[in-house]
């Protein structure tokens, strides 16, 4: 199983690997810059060296790395717009010399503008900064649907895909809190949504999940989450997906509010839990 949690890498990759096995990880998900402004520290080369050596001797799966914030590549303020196409072209560039093969990022708001406005500018980003070249797979992340969010359903993610001309580099991320609370009733229909994921999207641009019970309740379109078993999905639900047999192989990342130490507990009942 492929499990891990958000770790700072404040302190370098190798610090963060280091946490990582530390908590029963084999795996972890990481901002590429200040997840609230847009700052990004230079590479430490030789850390980079180090971890790639840790990841081989642990048997790390992909690593993910989650873009800021404060990026909105739906937005339709030229500045706004501009930062988020140099931040994700930046990245991209970093993370051909990161050992990282995952880059997950929010579609953006469209504030007011309108859905396929967004999903314009969106695809019109993402057109202008892929090569096809890349090594990284570029993710969606599914939201939870507040306020003007883009991608809070199947369809305007697939709508975006459709429109970008390397779209062979495009997976998806679901967040169990964002999808339940957009109203895909994980707890109760679990393979009805997968099958709906799989006609609309496919279950081959799957490529990531992140892990998180829900503080608010089925629908709601609000992104609070909780520590598994805590919130509304619930832990039965939470093992249910990580051992169905269309996502056990996926790569698992935590983003429940907790510290180190609650990220050690999660892990180790999800391991225990975990069948085969």
């Amino acid at each position: 199983m492929i499990i891990g949690s958000h770790l700072s890498i404040a302190k370098g990759f190798s610090n963060a690997s280091k946490e990582a096995i530390q908590i029963g990880a084999n795996t972890f998900q990481f901002f590429t810059r200040n997840p609230r402004g847009g700052k990004a520290k230079a590479l430490d080369l030789d850390d980079i060296k180090k971890v790639k050596s840790i990841m081989k001797e642990n048997d790390f799966g992909p690593l993910l790395a989650h873009a800021p914030y404060t990026m909105n590549p739906a937005s339709y303020k030229g500045n706004v717009w501009e930062f988020a196409k140099m931040a994700f072209r930046d990245d991209l560039d970093r993370l051909e010399t990161i050992p990282c093969s995952l880059y997950n990022f929010h579609p953006g708001s469209h504030t007011g503008k309108g859905v396929e406005y967004g999903i314009d500018r969106i695809s019109q980003l993402l057109n202008e900064v892929l090569t096809g070249e890349e090594s990284t797979w570029i993710l969606l992340e599914a939201m939870s649907g507040k306020g003007t969010e883009i991608g809070r359903n199947f369809e305007e993610l697939r709508a975006i895909i459709d429109k970008v001309e390397h779209s062979d580099k495009i997976g998806v991320c679901i967040d169990t809190c964002h999808i339940y609370s957009a109203g895909y009733d994980i707890v109760n229909d679990l393979d009805g949504v997968l099958n709906k994921f799989d006609e609309i999207i496919g279950l081959d641009r799957l490529k990531a999940i992140h892990l998180n019970d829900s503080k608010m309740p089925f629908g709601s379109n609000k992104d609070r989450h909780e520590k598994l078993g805590e919130g509304t999905i619930g832990l039965e639900a939470i093992i249910n997906i990580i051992n169905h047999p269309r996502l056990k192989d996926l790569p698992f990342f935590l983003e429940t509010p907790n510290e180190l130490e609650g990220y050690k507990k999660e892990i180790e009942i999800i391991i225990e839990k975990r069948e085969g």
